[in-house]
């Protein structure tokens, strides 16, 4: 659990439904279901119009990771680097075979199977970074989601707003309803501010940092099986990927 996620969004909503009562305001006329429904559904719209549908499912799917982030245990992938370079210095690249089906992760799978086939090291490398760099432009698809969502909200609450307004015009001769057109006009902007700058805008700058760490896990995976592959010394290459670690 990111609890840093967790204190952050309830510091955020606080602030303004306490600030709301200390204006002497009730967190009730904050609740606008008709606002809610123009704002965030007319927003979900556009980042779908927008999206490729495998870019959005897995938008929306990453969002997880705001809470709970991907596990990256580097101090771990460094002592199988160490490993498996002592095993092949001392009896050779093919006894690492055995280790391949042992593995969870499919790159390092890929990577491993490479090494044991002999093929060159610098091919080795060419192969898996693009394979990263399309695994990457993936993953950033997904989460411009969430950054466009942050860029549409605010113009959608606008547009909320104005349409509340357009219906006390049409009503200025009925007192009775205007509270309720002015309410959803100013209720609707709120959303929409609010939810990009709270919400939408946070969880896109986590999502791409949790990429980037990714990014990072596997090219640190690639600069392993490169130096088994030249042969390095495995003080050498424990040294060397500690640099990964922060």
């Amino acid at each position: 659990m990111d609890i840093i996620s967790v204190v952050g969004l309830a510091l955020g909503l606080a602030a303004i439904l306490v600030g709301q009562v200390l204006e002497g305001g009730h967190i009730s006329s904050l609740v606008q279901p008709t606002a809610f429904l123009i704002v965030i559904g007319g927003t979900v719209g556009a980042v779908m119009l927008q999206s490729p549908w495998r870019a959005f499912r897995r938008g929306v799917t990453m969002v997880g990771w705001v809470f709970s982030p991907p596990v990256l245990n580097k101090p771990a992938l460094i002592a199988q680097m160490v490993t498996w370079s002592t095993t092949a210095r001392k009896e050779g690249l093919l006894a690492l075979e055995s280790r391949i089906d042992m593995l969870d992760d499919p790159f390092l799978r890929k990577g491993l199977q490479l090494l044991v086939d002999g093929v060159d090291p610098e091919h080795i490398r060419e192969v898996l970074e693009v394979e990263i760099a399309i695994w990457e432009a993936d993953l950033k698809q997904a989460t411009r989601i969430w950054e466009a969502a942050g860029g549409y909200a605010p113009t959608i609450g606008i547009l909320g707003a104005v349409m509340g307004l357009i219906h006390v015009m049409e009503n200025l001769s009925d007192p009775s309803k205007l509270g309720a057109g002015i309410a959803v006009a100013f209720v609707a902007t709120i959303y929409g501010v609010g939810s990009a700058n709270l919400v939408f805008l946070p969880v896109a700058k986590k999502l791409q940092a949790h990429v980037a760490q990714l990014v990072a896990m596997r090219e640190m995976m690639v600069d392993g099986l490169i130096s088994i592959s030249h042969g390095d010394n495995p003080r050498l290459i424990e040294n060397r990927l500690q640099g990964y670690v922060l």
